[in-house]
């Protein structure tokens, strides 16, 4: 399904230089995750504050950090299972610093009910939802399955939006409701995926098994 994350490629090109001079000098690639973190606090600030440029730039350093921590340690052969988990915090500590900006935001501008729902109770469902994409990968990948990424709607998508909401309040319970079916979605498409990659790694060993009790 296509969505933004097609984009890493092209941006992970754009960024280029950024790995090769982390290759240079030995960087570690928990700097940038660290810097990731940085750039996501400091935009969950800016959108508390309205400040949609500046949330803008902040969430995109965000987005940086997220995609160099792998490609640098790809770049240097510094992989290890300790980054993946420190990657893994590290996206899901940015996205709460993300929402609760835009908790604040929806108290501070106030604004309508929607369908019943205040626009901060709007948010919280939105930062919940968020979160099921992560749920279905990372349960694949405890069940052995590769840890899939992309779908309709991922951080990229998510960090779009966090700009437009803060840009124009009044959609923020919109905002949050395009959050949620997206996520839910999203977190479908993973699911499915999941089950493909397991039953396909699984019938082998179920015909394994046919033979030799045949056999027997």
């Amino acid at each position: 399904m296509p969505s933004l994350y097609a984009l890493k490629p092209w941006y992970t090109r754009r960024l280029r230089r950024f790995v090769d001079g982390a290759v240079a000098r030995g960087t570690s690639p928990d700097l940038f995750t660290a810097v990731g973190v940085a750039g996501a606090a400091l935009a969950g600030v800016a959108i508390a504050l309205g400040w949609w440029p500046a949330a803008l730039v902040l969430l995109a350093v965000r987005l940086a950090g997220a995609n160099l921590d792998g490609a640098v340690a790809r770049a240097r052969g510094v992989a290890r299972p300790w980054g993946f988990v420190l990657n893994e915090l590290g996206d899901r500590l940015s996205d709460l610093l993300m929402f609760a900006g835009l908790a604040v935001l929806a108290v501070r501008t106030g604004g309508d009910a929607v369908a019943g729902l205040t626009p901060l109770t709007w948010v919280l469902l939105a930062a919940t939802a968020a979160t099921l994409p992560t749920f279905a990968s990372l349960a694949g990948a405890g069940a052995g399955a590769p840890r899939l990424n992309g779908g309709p709607f991922g951080k990229t998508e998510r960090c779009a939006f966090a700009v437009l909401a803060t840009a124009v309040p009044t959609l923020l319970p919109g905002v949050a409701v395009v959050v949620v079916v997206g996520s839910v979605l999203t977190g479908v498409v993973r699911a499915r995926r999941v089950h493909r990659v397991l039953a396909s790694r699984s019938a082998p060993a179920v015909a394994a098994a046919g033979a030799a009790e045949g056999a027997a």
